[in-house]
This record gives structure tokens, sequence and C-alpha cells, in this order.
């Protein structure tokens, strides 16, 4: 190894040694020279890369000891990491030597490590290993940050085609991993950066523009801190304030969603006012200077965020509020502590340092959320990374129970979720919640400091509807496995209904032959067979027959007929006009029992077949029903031609009407008038729901037949700031 070589290690090394003294004793000191000076060229191999290989480690180290807050044991596995892969070492012998704790972070580095040089990319079934591994230890997910930071602030020094992929890496995973771990400095780095590598042009522009505006900024900063200064000298409490802009990225962030420009931006940045206070002062410090700026300033009720009360489950804990300033600017002012503000910057690993304060039992969940998705083997890798990232970028509510217990679910969560997060059985079996003392139904969107109170029912059982009214990931797990055992008990009961009637016959049931039969009828599997067969879904009759014929070969295939001993019950009306057999709906009827399916609601004057159901008669379904296209492949001998007799007299149906528009109260209560204005419509019921500036309404009207339907419906399309009305 050349000399310049060896003199850059042991420049890098006792410069490193200095900044931490205290890391390291004597001796430990003594085998970190020698693994640099020994091990290291032997690892790297080619002398070019010694230097670099030891910067990068030392980099890396750094970033955990200054800017994650990890100690001893952290550091020691970066460094010794190679050692172990190359089997200079055992993990037993490093851990002798540097008397910590090594093997489960090593370990973890070590299958990270693997499944990297398998395949680079994240977004394949590796990523459920990947962050397996992190949820055992996760100091592993603290070095991987660390790691992706280093690269990132290196990454002109990688490859030209890897640039551009690795810096979308770190917006898509690192960041929010960072956010999650509450690590928000690196997060906001690493956004930035990712930015600057995928988006240079937006990143320059932006860059320029708060260049340009540096010196304004600060003045108006100085400005707004002078006279708060002098009011939060009065509370005797030591402190400092700081002006901070916001990051390139927010502002881009800011600039997308709100359509708008850079000059528009009215909260470019932020003032923090960080008091140095004892743990049981902290929260009356806090509130009385929050009192102290809202007497000074015009606060927004609406952007009050206590997250003293209710730490965030990254362990984030701060006052923010916004307030209007001088020529009427919004800004923007935290207020926390010094503890809380470490905290803010090195997230949860702050938390060792200021042992039993705080608990830790966020992320804890957090960890458990995780492992149940990762453990859930019907996820593919795509649903899985939805299912993930939902996990990282998540906001928070705040609901309680009937008792007062504390529940913190993600933005977004219904009564269902609530459900689920307390106990299975009380999910499975929900029919519904009081929410602060009125009914709810279990789609109802829970909201910060809602009380609920989950209501049961014996007899509820989930169905697949159900995984599209909750967002948790508990939750849809417990669905899943919910409907796999209420399939499974279908399953069972189908195959014992099919035994005991063959006995009856006199037939052997021969499981090869169901098989073949379960086949050729288009199922996927004898499972969903025996399940439509518990469900009365199919005619045993029928099956008897094709199973007694599975084996004449010399039989020509036929489409399934009626039989003649149940022709009686099911025979459709015939039609003086037509040589078919059709269904005229409206005429009094004998012996042929007919309802409205509830999927679609047909109503008079549409398009319309009749469905043989195995009990309750006939079902009339609109042609573009959207169970029709299954029903006429697998059921087609069951189909009857239908159509509408005479014309509609008293006879009103429920149709529900979806209607998209700006969120205004207006367009409500005018749509609500033009409904009562018709004569023969009546409105039965409206839920409005509002997001991002647009209302989404359900109305369920009762109309007499399509001509009134179509009518009604050009009528609202007419209504300002409508935009879309449809039939559900």
């Amino acid at each position: 190894m050349k000399t310049t070589h060896i003199l850059n290690i042991h420049r890098q090394y006792s410069q490193f040694l200095r900044l931490h003294p205290s890391l390291f004793t004597y001796r430990e000191r003594m085998e970190l020279k020698k693994i640099f000076r020994t091990h290291y060229p032997v690892i790297f191999e080619k002398e070019t890369n010694i230097g670099r290989g030891i910067s990068d480690k030392i980099s890396v180290v750094e970033i955990l000891l200054n800017e994650v807050g990890l100690g001893k044991a952290a550091v020691v596995s970066v460094l010794v990491y190679e050692l172990v892969k190359s089997k200079i070492y055992t993990v037993e012998e490093l851990e002798s030597v540097f008397d910590t704790k090594l093997a489960s972070i090593i370990n973890g580095m070590m299958r990270v490590a693997e499944l990297y040089a398998r395949n680079t990319s994240l977004e394949t079934e590796n990523f459920r290993k990947l962050f397996l591994t992190f949820a055992e230890d996760i100091r592993v997910i603290l070095i991987i940050i660390a790691e992706h930071l280093q690269i990132m602030r290196t990454l002109l020094n990688h490859p030209e085609q890897s640039i551009q992929s690795v810096a979308r890496e770190s917006s898509f995973l690192y960041a929010p991993l960072a956010h999650r771990m509450g690590l928000y400095k690196i997060k906001t780095e690493l956004e930035d950066l990712s930015l600057k590598y995928t988006n240079r042009e937006i990143y320059n522009e932006i860059a320029a523009k708060l260049n340009e505006t540096k010196s304004s900024r600060e003045n108006y900063i100085a400005e707004f801190i002078e006279p708060l200064s002098s009011k939060l000298n009065e509370l005797g409490y030591k402190y400092e304030i700081k002006g901070r802009t916001k990051s390139i990225h927010s502002i881009y962030n800011k600039i997308r969603k709100q359509n708008t420009s850079f000059e528009k931006i009215y909260d470019l940045f932020a003032i923090r006012v960080i008091f140095d206070v004892p743990v049981d002062k902290e929260k009356a410090a806090c509130w009385q200077a929050y009192s102290i700026v809202a007497d000074m300033y015009q606060p927004n009720p609406k952007r009050l965020r206590d997250w003293l009360s209710i730490p965030k489950s990254n362990g984030y804990e701060s006052l923010h509020t916004t307030v209007l300033g001088a020529e009427g600017k919004w800004i923007e002012v935290q207020i926390r502590t010094v503890r809380m503000d470490e905290v803010a910057e090195m997230g949860l690993a702050a938390h060792w340092k200021y042992k039993g304060i705080k608990s830790e039992s966020g992320m804890d969940e957090w960890l458990k959320s995780i492992r149940e998705i990762l453990e859930n083997p019907e996820l593919n890798a795509v649903d899985f990374m939805d299912e993930f990232k939902l996990n990282l970028y998540d906001k928070e509510v705040f609901v309680f129970t009937p008792k007062g217990d504390l529940h913190r679910l993600p933005k977004g969560a219904t009564v269902l979720d609530f459900a689920f997060s307390i106990h299975s059985n009380l999910g499975t079996k929900c029919v519904g919640a009081k929410v602060n003392g009125k009914n709810m139904s279990i789609k109802q969107v829970l909201n910060n400091g809602d009380s609920i109170e989950i209501l049961t029912s014996p007899t509820q059982k989930p169905t697949t509807a159900w995984l599209h009214v909750v967002t948790t990931s508990k939750a849809k797990n417990k669905i899943r496995q919910a409907l796999k055992e209420v399939e499974f008990k279908d399953a069972e009961l189908g195959r014992e209904l099919i035994l005991r009637r063959f006995k009856n016959w006199k037939i052997d049931l021969d499981d090869g032959k169901i098989s073949r039969l379960a086949k050729k009828r288009g199922y996927k599997t004898v499972s969903d067979f025996y399940q439509d067969i518990a469900s009365e879904k199919l005619d045993m009759l029928i099956l008897r027959d094709a199973y007694l014929n599975l084996d004449k070969v010399t039989l020509i295939e036929q489409p399934e007929s009626r039989r003649a001993d149940t022709f009686v019950q099911e025979s459709p009306v015939m039609d003086s006009n037509s040589k078919e057999d059709v269904l005229i709906i409206g005429l009094d009827l004998k012996n042929v029992e007919f309802k409205l399916a509830k999927c679609c609601n047909p109503i008079f004057g549409d398009e319309v077949f009749g469905f043989v159901s195995v009990v309750g008669g006939i079902k009339i379904h609109r042609t573009d029903c959207p169970n029709a296209p299954q029903m006429i492949a697998r059921f087609g001998y069951r189909i009857v031609k239908a159509r509408w007799h005479g014309k509609s007299v008293g006879a009103h149906y429920p149709i529900t009407l979806r209607i998209i528009g700006n969120d205004d109260i207006g367009i409500v209560t005018n749509v609500t008038s033009l409904i009562s204005k018709e004569k023969n419509i009546s409105l039965r019921s409206i839920s409005i729901d509002s997001t991002d500036g647009l209302f989404q309404g359900n109305l369920t009207i009762m109309v007499g037949d399509t001509k009134d339907l179509e009518a009604v419906i050009k009528k609202i399309t007419t209504i300002k700031g409508v935009k879309n009305v449809s039939r559900s």
C-alpha cells in the first residue's frame, strides 16, 4: 500500500478520535488502529478504494453520532461490519474486544446487504424481507438511513447511470422512513437532495429566488422577533428564538399542490421559540409563550397544532400556531423546549438520552403494525408497498373510548378501523357505533376528540366490501383472515351438503370427479365450488346429472336446460307478441314470484332480465348490472328474458344519485330545492362528504320511471358548481 494512503487513513482515524475522545478505551483505540491500517487495505483490495472506504465509513459514523444520536454499539457495528463479512473476526470476538452487544445489528446489516446484492430494486418481494430485517432491530433502520444520507451527499461521485434511481429511492422510501423515525432534519435534506438530482431546473429556480429574497426575509424575521423577545423576557425563562426558511422541497410541494407561483407562497419561513427549562415546567412555559404570541399577533385558530398534550407516534412534541404579522404575512411560530427540539432533530434515538420521560409505545405500535403487514402472505409486492407507505407518512387522529381511554389512529380511519384496533372479535362483529352519542355506520370517518362506543351483533360477518371501508393495515389483515375462515367454513358446509344428498341418491362421491366437475363449470378451485353449493347458488339436481354424465364420453355436450320437475315454479309468462318466453313485469302473474334486485335497483323503463334464484323466485336485474356478466357466463340456463308492461302508474322506486361538485353549501340547498319542486319525485335521504374543495353527495330519491330520472339528472347538472351526476 502506498505511503499517501497510509497517511490519509491515519489522518482520518486521528481526527475521528479527537472529535470523540470518550467513545473508546485505549485498548479499543489500538484495535481500531489495527483494523484501519492492517485489515481495511485487505478488504478494499484496490489502493484507490482504501481512503474512500474509510472516509465513507467515518462519514456514516459522524452522522450516527451527531445527527441521529446513536452510540457506541451502532458506531462499532458500522466500522467492523466488513471484518465480519470477510470472516477476519467473528461477532463474538468483536463483542469481547469492544465490550458491547453487536450481534443483532451486524446480523441485520448482513441480511440487508444480501438483499441489495441480489436485487438493487426495492419494488420487489425483497422489500418485504428488507423491512422484516429492519423491524427486528430498530438501529438497523437508523444506520441504513445514515448510509443513504452519506450516499446522497456524495452522489456526484457515483456512476451517472445510477444517480437518478438512487435519488428517486431517496424520495419514495428513505425520506418517509426518516420522517417516521422523527429525523425531520435528515428527512428534509434527503427530500431536497432528491429534488436537486431528479428536477434540477426547479430546484435551482427556487434556490435562486430564496437567495434573492434572503436579505428582506431576515430583516422581516428580526422585526417580528424584537417585540416578541421583550415580552418573553418577562417570563423569566432561559430561551432562544430562531428563524428558519422552509425547505426547497416543501416550497415546491406547495407550488405544485396549490397550483401557484413562488411569489404567492405566504409562509416561506417559520419562527422557533426554544425554552431551556426543567421537564416539570415544559408545558407551562410553552403555553405561556403561546399566550404572549396570540396576544401580540392575530392567530389562525384552524392552524393550531397541539403536540404537547398528545405527542406524535414518533415522539415529536411541539406547539405550532400561525399568526398574521406585518404586511399581512402569515408566520408559523413553533414553541418547544431544548429536549423537544433535540427529539425533533434526532428523533427516536434522542429518547434514549431522556429515558423515562416519554414512552416509546407509539413507535412500538408502528413496528407491530409493520410486522403484521410483513407477515401477511396475501399481499403482493405492489400492495405491500402501498400498505407500507400509508404507515410512513400518516397523519393522526386521537379518539376516546367511553371510559376515556385514548387511541391513536391514522387520519381517515373509520369506525371499523377503531373496532379492530381494540380487538379482532369486536371488529368482526361491528355493525356501527355511537360517535359522540349519535348512531353512525361502520364507514363513519373519525375526527380528533371523538368518543366512540362500538355496537355489535352476534350475526354480523365480515364481507370483502369491508376492505374498502378500513384504512389501517391491522384492520385489513384481520378482515382478510376472517374472510378466509368464513370461506373455509362455507366450503366445509358445501361439501357436507353434497355428500349428504349424494348418499341419499346412493351415489358414491369421488373427489377427482368433483374436481373435474368444478373445473368444467368454470371454478378456479374446488373450495369456490363448495362455497356456491353452501350458499345455494347451484341447483343440486343439475349437479347430480352433470356428475353422472362426466364419464359418458360419447355424449355430445349441450347447454344445460332447466328440469321439467322444476319448470312450473320457474316458468316465465308467454308474451303473445313473441315466439320466445318473456317475463312481463307488471301483469298479475300467477305461480311466478319475482323481486327487484337490490344490487342494481331497476326501475320502470330500464332494460332488464330475470334470474331464477334457488330461493326467492325470480330476481329482476338491469342489463347493465355489475353482476350481469358473471351471472350470464356461469348461470346462462337460469336467465329469463323480461320487459316492463304498460305504464308506471303510482309505483315509485328508490334510486341513489352520486353528485360531485364544488364544496359550497349553496349547491346542496339548490339540489334539494329542485327535487322538492318535482311532482313525481321525492327525496328520501342525503349524505355529503367534502375533500380538497370538492363535495361528494349521495342522494336517494323515489322516482316513477326512467323518464323522470333522466329529467331530474339533466336539471341537477345545470346547477352552478355541479360537475357530475351519475346513477349508482
